[in-house]
């Protein structure tokens, strides 16, 4: 148990937490809001699904070479401002602007047309939320030096980072309310200006209030310019190669694939569960629950969870702190079993207290943890810091666990024969679906904890890092 008191220096103001974590809520709102809206291509705009397939695929192979690229640019820049904020503020405006630009499809165009323009604009949005998101992580990694205090930050981004969760569900029901909208195109056109309007209000906060590391202290920083493409490019793979040697970053983010990974396969299930298992196929009375179920699980993530895990890291460490919430929700996943009971559709709640320990743990821990290793990477192989480097690649692992999860998450639909044009489901899939829902999470969430089970940068090495750092250049 730790007694360490965190010194005033450490401590970032609340006023920068709040900020930081209004950057966490337009990064959890962007794919939230993508995910819901990509679904209307289909019912809204007539895009053919195999067409809206690879809109929602061909982007994300200019998100996994964009990430790396702007890590490594962020890590090296140098202006008054820092090496983030200049970007985050850029970042944020864009990214607000493209998302509006590119939900304002015309259902009348030809799906020719609309699959080339969405192509087209969806590359650029993701360059420009690039922009935004891989330096707002790397920021989070350097606000402080403190063991502790990087948990308290992280916690607090993601209890106002849930807002986004809160709010994401509902978009199901207001762009298909016909009371609001004449169309559901008209629903997602309307929708996407709101969303884009509060990316680039909440968007720009970090870039204004958070304080990074002083960059006119960090050394060996290459010059960012296009006659310098080739070694930039060649600096950028050794720094990638060097955080890969980092065995404890390697756990990090295999712990993440398999948790955030187990999750998103069964993502959908539970709107499937309730709507065909609970209701029996009738959306009219299934009407709100499956909203309801998500954004009750994101406020007690927010509200419950979060605080108690960054209690428990300050007090028995991360690993422990997270080896203990995984098994929590084991405990909750199982418990699915008799929380989906169609005498009694209340008792669907009755799981998510322990549930949210599992993601409500993982972007706080790791996030934290990440912080930790960047000094660890510095006291090894020397500045520049690789903040934005460690950042890009550990959210590529979760950009990756998205993708299969989709994937994975079809095949297993089809293996127990689930029908989505069907009016009902037969016995055996909605048991076989169950039991996928429960089994899926546990086993991935399981192997997890065996990854994290040896992983060895404790406070108190973290603090003798902190110590020999500071001996060697200072504080920054």
């Amino acid at each position: 148990m730790s007694d360490y008191e965190t010194a005033a220096k450490d401590r970032v103001p609340l006023i920068q937490k709040a900020a930081f974590g209004s950057g966490h809520l337009v990064n959890n709102l962007m794919p939230g809001a993508l995910g819901v809206f990509m679904f209307f291509l289909l019912t809204a705009f007539g895009m053919d699904p195999f067409l809206a397939g690879l809109l929602g695929g061909l982007p994300r192979l200019v998100d996994a070479i964009s990430d790396p690229f702007m890590g490594y640019i962020s890590d090296n820049t140098n202006t008054r401002w820092g090496r983030r904020r200049p970007y985050i503020f850029i970042g944020a405006i864009l990214t607000g602007l493209m998302f509006i630009l590119l939900w304002q499809m015309d259902e009348n165009n030809s799906q020719d047309y609309n699959f080339w323009y969405f192509l087209i604009v969806s590359c650029i949005f993701i360059l420009a939320n690039t922009t935004f998101s891989t330096p707002l992580i790397g920021l989070g990694y350097e606000m402080t030096s403190d063991y502790n205090e990087r948990t308290r930050l992280m916690g607090l981004a993601n209890i106002v980072g849930q807002g986004a969760w809160m709010v994401v569900p509902w978009f199901w029901v207001l762009i298909a309310d016909v009371t609001l909208f004449e169309t559901q195109a008209e629903g997602v056109r309307t929708l996407a200006f709101i969303v884009g309007v509060i990316a680039i209000v909440f968007g720009v906060l970090p870039a204004i209030f958070c304080q990074g590391i002083d960059s006119s202290k960090i050394e060996n920083r290459q010059e960012i310019s296009l006659k310098n493409l080739v070694t930039i490019f060649g600096d950028l793979f050794k720094g990638m190669f060097e955080v890969f040697r980092h065995k404890p970053f390697l756990k990090l983010c295999g712990a993440t694939f398999l948790v955030f990974n187990g999750f998103q396969i069964v993502a959908s299930f539970s709107f499937f569960i309730i709507l065909f298992y609970l209701f029996n196929g009738d959306y009219a009375a299934a009407g709100t629950w499956p909203a309801w179920f998500s954004t009750l699980l994101a406020v007690i993530t927010a509200f419950f969870v979060i605080p108690i895990v960054a209690w428990m890291a300050s007090k028995y460490g991360k690993r422990t702190a997270f080896v203990i919430s995984t098994v929590i929700s084991i405990i909750g996943y199982v418990l699915k079993w008799w929380g989906f009971n169609p005498e009694n559709p209340f008792l669907m709640f009755f799981p998510l207290p322990l549930m949210a320990f599992g993601l409500g743990c993982l972007f706080t821990l790791m996030m934290s943890m990440t912080a930790d290793i960047c000094d660890l990477d510095e006291l090894e192989n020397g500045m520049p810091r690789k903040e934005g480097t460690f950042g890009a690649i550990y959210w590529w692992t979760v950009k990756l666990g998205q993708a299969l999860a989709l994937i994975v998450g079809g095949a297993v639909l089809s293996w127990v024969g689930f029908d989505g044009n069907a009016a009902t489901q037969s016995a055996e899939t909605i048991t076989q679906l169950r039991i996928a829902d429960i089994v899926i999470p546990s086993v991935t969430a399981g192997l997890a904890i065996l990854v994290m089970w040896n992983y060895d940068l404790t406070e108190e090495k973290a603090r003798e890092i902190k110590a020999e750092l500071e001996e060697r250049r200072g504080a920054l």
